[in-house]
C-alpha cells in the first residue's frame, strides 16, 4: 500500500511568547503556496491555538510528530526582507524573543488566539481588526429616463455627477434617508454602486491652512545643506541638530523632508509623546497636504490598524508617531527625524525594552538614510558622540529673527512655605491684565504630595508599592501613581484611626486651585495625566492656548516639550529641584533638560519672555546652568562626573531586575543570580562590573518585591556575552521573574 505524503514542507514559526527559540510545523500541501515568510499562521500550541509568524522553510527538524499549521491568516506578507533584518537585529541586541519583537512591530489587535480548553476545536477565537467597507456611487452610462425618477432623485444624481465618486455616508448626511432613490437610479443605469474598503481617518477633525516654506537664516541654511547633501548621495549619515529653543528646528525638518520626497523617498518622524503629535501634524498637513500617517497610543486599535495598512500599501509617504512608529512598514526611507531626542519616553519600560531613538539610527543605517536627532538639550551621550565624530553636529545657536532668550530670575524658596512666590504672583497678575499668556510648571500632579496623620505622624502609603499616596481633591481620592490603588480622601489614618490628616507638598491640582484664588478672572487650564486621559484631550487643551482662549496653562512635564505658543511671555517654575532627589545618575541631566525646555517656552513671539524659577537649592549646577543658558558649562561638569563615576557614555549598562510576591524568595534568588554572574564572569574573563543586588528605589511595586543588579562594561560585546552565558546556566523558579534591560534609562 502506497503512503501519500500530504505535507509539502516544514516551516519555522516564531511564537509571540517569552521563549528563546522558534518552532517547526508541517504545512499541508493545500497550503503550500500560501505559507511563505512574513505571513501569520494559526498554529496549535499546547492546548491553545495561537498566531505564529512564518520565518521561512526549515531544512530539517529534530522533532518527531510535528503538528500541522491550521490556517494561513494573511494574503500578503506583513514585512519586507529589510524589515525582517531590522527585527532580527532588535531581538539580538535587546536579548528578546523574535516572536515578541514581531508582535510589538505589528499593529495591536491583529493576532488571533484562543483560551486554554479541553478541545482545540471548541476554543473561542478572538482578535483580528475588521476592515471597514462602504458603498460608493459613480455616474452610470444609462440613457436619460423617459419618466422622471423624482425631484429628490434628480438632486442626488446631480451631486453624484458633479463629484464623480461619492460615499453613501456623505449622501445620507446631505439628503437624509435616500436608499429608495439610490436604488431607483441604479435600476435605471444612471448610477453604479461599488463597495470599497475605507480607512478610519484620525485627521477628520483637523482643518489647517496651507503653509509655504519659510526663509531660513544662516545657520538653518547650513544645516539644511548638510542634510540635503546626504540625501542626494543616498548614504547613511547621523546628524545632531543642536538648536536652542525657538531656533527653527521644525522648519529644517519640513524642508529636508520635502527634499527627500522630491527624490521619491519617504520620511519617518518620531516624537517623544502624543501630546506633541497634534501640533506637529498640523504643521505637516499645512505644508504637505495628504500622504501623512500617524501612529501612537492615542489612536483606537481600528485607527492604528488602518494607518498601518495605508503605510504598508504606500498610501502615506510621511509617518509621524511616538516610539512604536520606528517599526512602521515604510519603504524607501530617505530621512528619519527624532524630535526632542533627549526624551526618556523614547524608551519602552516593559516587554521589549527598546529605545526608539537608538533604533532610529540602526534603521537609518540599514536603509542608507539620513538620521536627524534634534534637541535644544541633547543627551550627554549625544554631545560626547558629536565631539568624537560619531554624530555630525549641526548647530542653531540663535532664535528665529534673532529673538532674545528669556530673562530668568532665580528665587530661593528656602524657609518660604508659599507655593507661589510673591514675585511670580505679581508677574502673573501683570501678564493676564495685559492680555498675554503664561505657563506655570510643576512636575507633580495631584493636589497634595501626600497626606500625613496629625496624631501619629504616619503618611498615607500604598499597600502595594513603597510610595506615599498622592491626594487628589477633585476626585476625592488618595491615589498611587504606580498601581492606581486609591482610597477615599481625606479618610482616616490606617495606623491609629485618627481623622485629622494634613496635606503636605503641592501638585498641579493644588497649584491650579491657588492660581484661581489669586486670579479669579483668569482663564486657567491644567494639563497633566489626570486631564488628558480622554481621546482628543491633548488637542483640545493645546488649541485653547493657540487660539488665545486660555490665559494660564498649568501642567507637568508634558507642557515643557516642543510646544510653540507665541503669546506666552511668562513662565513660572515651581519646585525646580524636584527631580534632583531621584536616586539615578541622570538626575542632574534630566533636571537641566526639563528646566531648559520649559524656560524655552517663553518669548517665542514678538514680545520678549521672562521666567521665574523657584527652588530651595538655587546653586545646583543643573539649575544655575539652565537659568543662565550655559549649556557648555553644564555638559562639561556632567561629563566630568560621568567619567569619574564610570557611567555612560564611558561605559555600557544592563540592569537585571528580580521580582516576586515573596520577599525572602526574591532576596535569595537575587543573591543566587549575582553569584552565578560572578562565576561566569571569571570563566569568560570579561571586564564587567557587577553592582548589587540591592533593593530597587521603589522596593515594592504593584505587590511585587524588587531587587536589581547593575552591570557595567566598557564594551557592549562583553556585556552581551555575560548575559547570554548566564541565560544558558540560570535556573529561575516560576515564582520569581528576572528581566534584563539593555541600556536602561529608569533605575527606579
Amino acid at each position: 500500500m502506497t503512503t501519500i505524503d500530504t505535507h509539502n514542507h516544514i516551516i519555522e514559526v516564531a511564537i509571540p511568547l517569552y521563549l528563546d527559540r522558534s518552532f517547526h510545523y508541517l504545512v499541508p500541501a493545500v497550503m503550500s503556496a500560501e505559507a511563505v515568510p512574513g505571513k501569520r499562521a494559526l498554529v496549535p500550541f499546547g492546548r491553545r491555538k495561537l498566531t505564529g509568524y512564518i520565518l521561512g522553510r526549515a531544512t530539517e527538524s529534530t522533532v518527531d510528530n510535528l503538528k500541522e499549521i491550521l490556517e494561513v491568516l494573511d494574503s500578503e506578507p506583513l514585512w519586507t526582507a529589510s524589515e525582517y533584518e531590522f527585527f532580527r537585529w532588535v531581538a539580538s541586541y535587546y536579548l528578546h524573543p523574535l516572536g515578541e519583537v514581531l508582535k510589538t512591530a505589528l499593529p495591536a489587535g491583529i493576532n488571533v488566539q484562543s483560551r486554554k480548553g479541553s478541545s482545540g476545536d471548541d476554543a473561542a477565537l478572538s482578535g483580528g481588526k475588521s476592515v471597514l467597507r462602504e458603498k460608493f456611487y459613480l455616474p452610470g452610462s444609462g440613457p436619460e429616463p423617459v419618466r422622471s425618477p423624482g425631484v429628490k432623485a434628480l438632486e442626488i444624481l446631480e451631486v453624484i455627477r458633479e463629484s464623480g465618486d461619492i460615499s453613501a455616508t456623505i449622501l445620507r448626511k446631505r439628503f437624509g434617508a435616500c436608499t429608495q432613490q439610490l436604488k431607483r437610479l441604479c435600476e435605471l443605469g444612471l448610477i453604479t454602486a461599488k463597495e470599497r474598503e475605507i480607512y478610519r481617518d484620525p485627521f477628520k477633525n483637523l482643518t489647517v491652512q496651507r503653509d509655504e516654506p519659510r526663509i531660513l537664516h544662516t545657520h538653518q541654511k547650513s544645516a539644511l545643506e548638510a542634510v540635503s547633501s546626504c540625501l542626494d548621495r543616498q548614504i547613511f549619515m547621523p546628524f545632531l541638530l543642536y538648536g536652542v529653543t525657538g531656533s527653527g528646528k521644525t522648519e529644517i525638518y519640513l524642508q529636508a523632508i520635502s527634499h527627500a520626497l522630491e527624490q521619491g523617498k519617504s520620511a519617518l518622524v518620531l516624537v517623544p509623546e502624543i501630546a506633541l503629535t497634534p501640533q506637529l501634524t498640523g504643521r505637516f498637513q499645512a505644508r504637505f497636504g495628504g500622504g501623512i500617517a500617524i501612529l501612537h497610543s492615542g489612536l483606537s486599535d481600528g485607527e492604528r490598524y488602518d494607518e498601518w495598512r495605508r503605510i504598508r500599501r504606500g498610501l502615506a509617504r510621511i509617518v509621524i508617531g511616538a516610539r512604536s512608529a520606528v517599526f512602521a512598514p515604510l519603504e524607501k526611507i530617505g530621512i528619519i527625524i527624532v524630535d526632542e531626542e533627549h526624551e526618556a519616553s523614547f524608551k519602552q519600560s516593559d516587554g521589549l525594552r527598546y529605545n526608539a531613538r537608538d533604533l532610529a539610527l540602526v534603521r537609518g543605517r540599514m536603509e542608507r538614510a539620513a538620521v536627524l536627532l534634534g534637541s535644544a538639550t541633547p543627551l550627554v551621550t549625544s554631545i560626547h558622540a558629536a565631539a568624537n565624530g560619531r554624530l555630525k553636529l549641526l548647530e542653531l545657536p540663535e532664535r528665529v529673527e534673532n529673538r532674545p532668550m528669556p530673562a530668568v530670575d532665580l528665587i530661593s524658596m528656602r524657609g518660604n512655605k508659599e507655593t507661589i512666590a510673591t514675585q511670580l504672583a505679581t508677574l502673573l497678575t501683570e501678564t493676564v491684565e495685559t492680555g498675554q499668556q503664561a505657563i506655570v510648571f510643576l512636575n507633580r500632579r495631584g493636589f497634595a504630595t501626600f497626606l500625613v496623620c496629625g496624631d501619629c505622624g504616619q503618611p498615607l502609603t500604598c499597600p502595594n508599592c513603597s510610595v506615599t499616596l498622592t491626594y487628589h481633591r477633585q476626585r476625592g481620592q488618595s491615589v498611587c501613581h504606580y498601581c492606581d490603588y486609591s482610597v477615599p480622601a481625606p479618610g482616616t489614618c490606617p495606623a491609629c484611626n485618627a481623622v485629622e490628616l494634613k496635606e503636605l507638598g503641592a501638585g498641579t491640582e493644588k497649584l491650579e486651585h491657588n492660581l484661581r484664588e489669586l486670579l479669579p478672572r483668569a482663564r486657567i487650564m491644567r494639563m497633566d495625566s489626570d486631564t488628558t486621559s480622554g481621546k482628543g484631550s491633548h488637542e483640545r487643551l493645546l488649541s485653547r492656548m493657540s487660539n488665545g482662549t486660555a490665559d494660564i496653562l498649568v501642567g507637568t512635564q508634558m507642557i515643557a516639550k516642543g510646544h510653540d505658543f507665541p503669546g506666552v511671555t511668562l513662565v513660572g517654575v515651581v519646585n525646580a529641584e524636584a527631580s534632583l532627589g531621584m536616586p539615578d545618575f541622570r538626575a542632574a541631566e534630566r533636571t537641566y533638560q526639563l528646566l531648559s525646555q520649559v524656560i524655552g517656552r517663553a518669548g517665542r513671539g514678538e514680545k520678549p519672555g521672562r521666567v521665574v524659577v523657584q527652588a530651595c537649592d538655587t546653586e545646583h549646577y543643573a539649575i544655575r546652568s539652565a537659568a543662565e543658558h550655559d549649556a557648555a558649562g553644564f555638559y562639561k561638569q556632567e561629563l566630568d562626573f560621568r567619567r569619574e563615576a564610570g557611567y555612560p557614555p564611558f561605559t555600557f549598562l544592563a540592569a537585571m531586575a528580580v521580582s516576586g510576591i515573596t520577599e525572602q524568595i526574591v532576596s535569595e534568588q537575587s543573591e543566587q543570580t549575582a553569584r552565578l554572574l560572578s562565576r561566569i564572569k571569571k570563566e569568560l574573563k570579561v571586564r564587567v562590573e557587577l553592582l548589587g543586588p540591592a533593593p530597587a528605589p521603589i522596593y515594592r511595586l504593584r505587590g511585587r518585591y524588587r531587587r536589581q543588579i547593575l552591570l557595567k562594561a566598557t564594551t557592549r560585546a562583553e556585556l552581551h556575552r555575560l548575559i547570554l552565558a548566564w541565560r544558558k546556566s540560570a535556573d529561575t523558579p516560576s515564582t520569581v521573574r528576572v528581566t534584563v534591560d539593555i541600556d536602561p534609562l529608569d533605575l527606579m
